[in-house]
This record gives C-alpha cells, sequence and structure tokens, in this order.
C-alpha cells in the first residue's frame, strides 16, 4: 500500500462474495504487505475474506465475529484469542445502512449487532468500545484499525471516520487510507441528489504505544477539555466581533444567552465561566469596568 489511495475494482476470490458489504480481499493484500504482520486478528470477520488472505501470506490468523458466537461489546478478544497480535482490524457495520442480524445472518435481530443500534450516538459509542477492546488485543507497537465509512441520512451527514479520530488517541493515529467502493448496490438505483454520493471509505490505522487503555482514556480527557475551553474562547470572540470588537459584560451574557442557549443551560456558572474567558487569554484586554475589547 504505496499511497493513501486504496482502489481494487475486483473483490478477488476469498470470502463469500453473497455476504453483504464484504471488501475486496485485494485491500488486505495491500494492507498486510504494507504492516507486514505476524499474526492478527479479525474481531468483525464476516465471511471470512480478510483471514483467508492472511492465512494464504502466511500469517497466522483468527476471524470472530457475533454470527459465530463472539461479541465484541461482551468479550474480550485478547482472552479469546489468547495472545497480543501484530494487527487488529475490523470492518464493522456502518450503523443500519446494512442491517445484519436476522438479515443476513440468523433468525433473529441481535441486540449487540453494531447494525441494529438504535440511534446513530448509540451506534458510535459502541464502535468506541470495540476499538478500545482491539487496542488491548493489539501488542505494543502493533497496529489496530478499522474501515468505516460514513453515513447521509435524511439530509444530514455523519463522519464516523472523523467521530473515531476523536475518540482515540491522536499521538496513536499513523494513517488514514481512502478506499473506493466498487460494485455496490446504490450504484443501480438512480437518485436526484443535492451532493455528492458517498462512493468512498476510509481505513484508519493506529499504532499502539506501551500504555494501558485506562491510561488512554485518562490521557483523553485533557484534549477534550482543551477542546471544551476552545469552544467557550471560540464563543467569547465570536459575540465580540459581532459587537464591533468591543462590549460590556452585560451584552457577552445577552448575546451568549440567546446564541447559545445549550451551552448556557448546561452549565450553571456559564457568566464565570465567560469571566475566566476574557481573563485567561490574550485576546481580549479590558477597557474599563465591565467592558472588554479585542486585542490588537
Amino acid at each position: 500500500m504505496e499511497t493513501s489511495i486504496s482502489s481494487h475494482p475486483e473483490r478477488g476470490p476469498w470470502g463469500d462474495a453473497r455476504w453483504r458489504g464484504n471488501a475486496s480481499g485485494y485491500f488486505y493484500r495491500d494492507l498486510f504487505e504494507a504492516l507486514k504482520p505476524k499474526t492478527f486478528v479479525d474481531p468483525m470477520v464476516g465471511s471470512g475474506t480478510s483471514v483467508e488472505v492472511a492465512r494464504e501470506m502466511g500469517i497466522r490468523a483468527w476471524g470472530l465475529d457475533l454470527h459465530s458466537g463472539f461479541n465484541i461489546l461482551r468479550q474480550s478478544i485478547l482472552e479469546v484469542v489468547g495472545e497480543p497480535a501484530d494487527l487488529v482490524f475490523s470492518h464493522p457495520p456502518y450503523h443500519d445502512m446494512i442491517v445484519y442480524s436476522g438479515q443476513v445472518w440468523g433468525d433473529a435481530p441481535h441486540p449487540d449487532d453494531l447494525s441494529r443500534a438504535g440511534s446513530i450516538e448509540e451506534f458510535a459509542d459502541k464502535l468506541h468500545q470495540a476499538l478500545l477492546n482491539q487496542r488491548r488485543a493489539t501488542r505494543p507497537g502493533g497496529h489496530y484499525g478499522v474501515l468505516i465509512g460514513d453515513l447521509r441520512r435524511k439530509g444530514r451527514y455523519y463522519s464516523f471516520q472523523a467521530e473515531l479520530i476523536a475518540r482515540l488517541p491522536a499521538d496513536e493515529l499513523v494513517a488514514v487510507l481512502v478506499k473506493v467502493q466498487h460494485n455496490v448496490s446504490s450504484n443501480n438505483t438512480p437518485y436526484r441528489l443535492r451532493y455528492p454520493r458517498i462512493m468512498h471509505e476510509y481505513a484508519l490505522l493506529w499504532r499502539k504505544e506501551n500504555r494501558s487503555t485506562y491510561q488512554v482514556i485518562g490521557a483523553m480527557a485533557f484534549p477534550q477539555k482543551r477542546r471544551l475551553e476552545g469552544t467557550w474562547r471560540a464563543l467569547v470572540r465570536q459575540a465580540m466581533v459581532e459587537h464591533g470588537g468591543r462590549a460590556a459584560l452585560a451584552d457577552l451574557y445577552r448575546a451568549l444567552e440567546e446564541g447559545a442557549p445549550d451551552k448556557v443551560r448546561n452549565n450553571p456558572n456559564w457568566k464565570a465561566k465567560i469571566r475566566q474567558v476574557l481573563q485567561s487569554y490574550g485576546d481580549f484586554r479590558p477597557l474599563s469596568r465591565g467592558v472588554w475589547a479585542l486585542a490588537a
């Protein structure tokens, strides 16, 4: 995989072509040639394409899936496999774009089927948990990752790859690959779209550092806090701009009450937060009592 674009119109002889949502075996071959893992786990193996390619290339491989009894939301990949792997990579459902339990496999819906998640938010939370499970099953210095697409629903665009990048350790992210989609069923359906049809997926790869999952989650609280602080800073600055570069505290309070009611409602100390932002950054300077301006 010499470039960040992967495009294979043919799926190859691996796996079961009748399995909906199958990725090309040539994509996995490129991935294995680039990373050279000796051991590989796919915890959402589907029809088995990835594992068949891996074993053909001499890689020790395990394929797990909900349809064969493994539940990534309730069972540890590491404990089931018995050893950490060089590469733990999955191709999950893209929410309910394709519904699996009760349709592609099984006679009834499974409550832990990611494609049966009740909302986009629930799906994102469960997918995050699945990736943390994958990370734990990866040896330090090995790679974990996911092939994921985005979703447009009722005029709204949901970027699952962006969601995962925001939820997982930024210092472990090593690659974002764009995979072109070929031979999808939507090609046969005429659409009148305002925006371009989604014809690509993302392969996201992280390289695991020697830190526990709990350390990673704890460390991620700090960048999340910085993002939250940056949001308040942006809100105050925007209110200042809308007032011509200078405003009394009362004007800023009123602007945020009207313009950002959710932020105000969720923070009982929001007025103190505005004052803290004004006093903590070099973006603002006091002019007189209760009046502030944008710094030069």
